[in-house]
């Protein structure tokens, strides 16, 4: 038994005039996945293929040829076709990867003695895109945010919704594994509900391997193309590999974090912004002067709002100090006691060079002008004073 590709015009009256009964789905909408298809013509009503029949296949759909619940021909390339009983079995994938290495491994073909069994059908699978799948999380999922120019580095809960959109890209194991030999139709609401949970699932590892990029998780609506990547290849197995069906896009409308964490986030990232004692420097400054505002329009009385600027100030003044001594001024400073070994180069801060042992030269000044001099100098570089 097989499928010839027959070059029919398509309309019913050429239809008619070369089939006596030929199999056709008029459309397909996106809430259902497969529906038997509907026998026209002179041969009547029923579900009964006979030889010579006609395979009427539309663009987005796939047709299979289906006996006691077994796949005998696949049609995935719209046109028309004649089924023969004595042509040799052949399968039209439409460009789908797998279909013709899942036909050869996974369905075993039979005859019954030469004769069409009376139970055959044809089935017709929607391998469009199906939209409308919209998603929502009720509970909040991690999200890492990485800052490699902080060194932050931490998970926080998101809530996001929005909408996305997948097909059937094998229709063999659609059939196989999810469908079964249904009798008249299978539609998207007998699915959704466990593809919406997996969906859900699939969004932690999504999002880890999009903050992996840096992107930060207020700017994921913009970076859908990389999620929809990640969540294809999360629910690769799940999914495609044993369901024939493969996650195609998704729209995120928002992403949002409770005001708590926000603020959590908000004080991790000044924290560490603060690692810098400048930064550190300013923000005491600034905050100071903001201290100092607040205290001239103390309704107590400035003097009193004074005297508690100053109680602060004196409780602070070694955390200050601290953030000073750190500076990267006072470190410039440190570093000009740094002192060039004579005897081998190296650079040395102590009394002693830590390379060859030489002791530091001793400073030299100026009878002049008093100013310090380069040891072994012969003219001072301050006021050309002969040494």
């Amino acid at each position: 038994m097989g499928l010839i590709k027959a070059l029919l015009g398509s309309t019913v009256g050429t239809l008619e005039e070369n089939w006596k009964d030929y199999f056709v789905c008029d459309s397909l909408s996106d809430n259902v996945l497969m529906v038997k298809g509907v026998k026209r013509g002179k041969g009547g009503s029923g579900e009964v293929i006979t030889n010579g029949s006609g395979i009427v296949v539309n663009e987005g759909q796939c047709a299979l040829i289906v006996d006691e619940g077994r796949v005998l021909e696949v049609a995935a390339e719209p046109g028309n076709y004649t089924f023969d009983t004595t042509a040799s079995p052949s399968v039209f994938d439409g460009g789908f990867e797998g279909i013709k290495n899942t036909f050869k491994d996974l369905i075993g073909r039979f005859t019954y003695g030469g004769e069409v069994n009376k139970t055959q059908r044809v089935y017709y699978v929607n391998t469009k895109e199906i939209f409308g799948n919209l998603f929502g999380t009720a509970t909040p999922v991690p999200f890492r945010i990485i800052d490699r120019n902080l060194g932050l580095d931490v998970d926080m809960p998101i809530r996001c919704n929005g909408e996305y959109s997948f097909r059937i890209v094998n229709p063999l194991v659609f059939y196989k594994n999810v469908v079964g030999n249904k009798a008249d139709y299978y539609t998207k609401d007998e699915l959704s509900s466990i593809m919406k949970a997996e969906m859900l699932s699939s969004l932690q590892p999504a999002f880890a391997a999009i903050a992996q990029q840096g992107v930060r998780y207020s700017e994921v609506p913009a970076h859908v193309d990389v999620l929809a990547k990640a969540m294809q290849d999360a629910l690769q197995e799940k999914w495609t590999n044993a369901r024939g069906i493969a996650f195609a896009s998704i729209a995120v409308n928002s992403v949002s974090m409770d005001e708590e964490n926000e603020k959590k986030l908000r004080d991790a990232q000044f924290s560490a912004i603060n690692r810098n004692p400048d930064m550190a420097n300013a923000t005491i400054i600034q905050a100071t002067a903001d201290a100092m505002r607040d205290a001239a329009n103390n309704e107590n009385g400035a003097m009193n709002g004074i005297f508690g600027v100053n109680m602060m100030n004196n409780t602070g003044a070694s955390t200050l100090g601290a953030f000073r001594n750190a500076s990267p001024s006072q470190t410039a400073q440190n570093n000009a006691d740094t002192w060039t070994c004579p005897k081998c180069g190296a650079t040395c801060t102590g009394n002693f060079c830590t390379v060859c042992g030489e002791a530091k030269p001793s400073k030299s000044y100026c009878p002049t002008c008093g100013k310090e001099v380069a040891p072994g100098s012969n003219f001072c570089p301050h006021c050309g004073a002969k040494l």
